[in-house]
């Protein structure tokens, strides 16, 4: 574990890290974040990368869906470059290409889809009733300010948005109960700009932070296991409705399946007032020493 580089404010941080720089051919730079293991966090790069496609398409057609693959380890010292594809440009709908680089080689790839919202038919899975409310909940900050551990401190102080389980969570040591999902509610640590841009990619990623612990869960893992080693394969996400990120969402998660050291999660994330803002769907790598 690297020693700890924690944000004076995680919030700045995580607009300075989407604020890309645009190269002349068009392409665009973004830096990299301090993580406890030296990887770019998948959230970043994810981010990031839908940053760099909503830069080249017209505001008025927002992204509805992605599907991405984390190709190689990031390294958090380097900087990483964008490339960007137009694949279309049709009547309703835009789709872009974005291929994430560091050392010339890809780390990430990224395509995404964007539409002219149109009229037609309409439903969505409901919330689940009868949910704690976020605020009598603790936060990661309440479970493990006290330990000193790179990574504890990274959960408890570094990450921009405040994160409180449902359930038991997994951070050091099993839940009492072996299941394959749970639920956690999340918002920004503090507020975010509400454009659109920055409100989608904070999103995605947030996404990214828990969806593997339904998988941990059924098994009887934490984070904390030894010699347990994970990694996103890849990611994908629908946007139903515009979030706010600055104000509760509940995210429930699911695994179905696990095999071959890898394991595949699904989430819902709903806001508050129960609105359905976007569909989630991730293969981790799930590696445990006893079945080596």
């Amino acid at each position: 574990m690297l020693e700890p580089i924690i944000p004076a404010d995680p919030i700045a941080d995580l607009v300075d890290v989407l604020s890309l720089k645009q190269l002349p051919d068009g392409n665009y730079l973004g830096r990299t974040q301090w993580m406890p293991h030296g990887r770019v966090f998948g959230g970043q790069v994810l981010a990031q990368s839908i940053v760099a496609a909503m830069k080249t398409v017209d505001s008025e057609r927002p992204l509805h869906s992605l599907h991405s693959y984390f190709l190689r380890a990031g390294d958090i010292n380097k900087e990483i470059a964008f490339e960007i594809e137009n694949l279309r440009d049709g009547k309703s709908f835009s789709a872009r290409r974005v291929k994430a680089l560091q050392n010339g080689e890809p780390i990430f790839l990224l395509t995404c889809s964007f539409q002219i919202p149109a009229d037609g038919v309409e439903h969505q899975v409901e919330m689940p009733k009868d949910i704690p409310d976020p605020n009598s909940l603790p936060s990661a900050s309440d479970l493990l300010s006290k330990l000193d551990h790179p990574a504890t401190n990274y959960w408890s102080k570094a990450r921009p948005f405040d994160l409180r389980h449902v359930s038991e969570p997994v951070y050091l040591r099993p839940a009492k109960e072996q299941t394959a999902q749970q639920m956690i509610w999340f918002k920004a640590i503090s507020p975010l700009p509400k454009d659109r841009v920055t409100q989608t990619a904070a999103l995605a990623y947030a996404s990214d932070y828990t969806i593997l612990e339904s998988i941990l869960k059924r098994h009887s893992l934490s984070w904390a296991h030894p010699g347990l080693n994970t990694a996103s394969l890849d990611h994908a996400l629908w946007f139903h409705a515009e979030p706010d990120v600055n104000d509760w969402m509940l995210y429930v998660q699911h695994s179905p399946a696990a095999q071959s050291g890898r394991g595949l999660a699904f989430g819902s994330i709903f806001s508050k007032s129960g609105v359905l803002l976007a569909s989630v769907a991730q293969e981790g790598m799930v590696r445990v020493p006893e079945f080596r």
